[in-house]
């Protein structure tokens, strides 16, 4: 299967590596994804105690199928993750934090696992392109608050705003370029901000993301619906291909004209949610 046609993300829930009691309740949010923490959530001193929760309790539950987010290539841990994730079938996806260059997605490669390279900064945008095209990458995502400040950013303001716009302008370009699927928005983090989060996830999705990573679990049903196709638009892309086939080349339909592209994107909406 192409990575452009994987499985659609519209949330991806973190929980920590280190809170093995929240593990279950992860899974019963409904997320499309849920990523087990072994990075920012963890304290130094507990990240091999991480491996050891998510080790146990992926024994316990050989049906459950989980991503990791591994520690920063440059982190003494980052070889210890990456043999971890290799030995675990309940493992099917690979977050590398900071991610900076092609060579450390080789490095993660070896784990056999889809990758999400995490951009966080100046160095991972810089090497974007090279990242989107290295081996085991499903899809890309970048973490804001870590960008912003490394780049000197002041948070949540205007000015920050715009150029964390143009980061998702090269986010969704090199996914193109590379044929990925649909990249994944970062964190929204005023949790308690429903109205917020709804406004910032349609942002997203009208700018060509097809998810985002949330960091509670009250965020997840929000994501799930921003990003899911709506009744009339499926309609509207069934109708679309029943029409396709009693009619050959760019034809008419309800007023407008309907080519290749508008096909291609009937066809992506249906897969959606298929």
């Amino acid at each position: 299967m192409k990575m452009n046609e994987s499985a659609s993300v519209k949330s991806a829930l973190f929980v920590p590596g280190s809170r093995p009691e929240r593990f279950e309740k992860a899974i019963a949010t409904g997320a499309d994804r849920i990523i087990v923490d072994f990075e920012d959530a963890v304290e130094e001193g507990l990240k091999r105690k991480a491996r050891d929760n998510l080790h146990v309790w992926l024994a316990a539950n050989p049906h459950v199928r989980v991503m990791v987010r591994i520690n920063a290539f440059d982190h003494p841990e980052f070889c210890a993750d990456v043999d971890f994730c290799k030995a675990q079938p309940g493992v099917e996806a690979v977050l590398l934090a900071k991610a900076e260059s092609r060579e450390q997605i080789e490095c993660v490669a070896a784990s056999g696992k889809r990758i999400w390279p995490l951009i966080e900064s100046a160095k991972g945008i810089q090497a974007l392109g090279e990242i989107a095209r290295a081996s085991h990458v499903e899809r890309l995502t970048f973490g804001a608050l870590d960008l912003g400040l490394d780049l000197g950013l002041y948070s949540h303001s205007a000015a920050a705003a715009r150029i964390l716009d143009q980061v998702r302008y090269e986010v969704v370009l090199h996914t193109s370029l590379a044929g990925l699927a649909q990249p994944v928005e970062t964190v929204f983090p005023a949790i308690d901000d429903a109205n917020g989060l709804q406004v910032f996830a349609e942002s997203a999705l009208h700018m060509g993301f097809g998810g985002m990573l949330c960091i509670h679990p009250s965020q997840v049903a929000i994501a799930n619906r921003i990003f899911s196709p709506k009744d009339h638009e499926i309609a509207w892309a069934k109708k679309v291909l029943a029409a396709a086939q009693y009619n050959a080349g760019a034809f008419r339909l309800d007023g407008r004209m309907v080519d290749a592209p508008v096909l291609l994107q009937a066809r992506r909406l249906l897969n959606a949610v298929s």
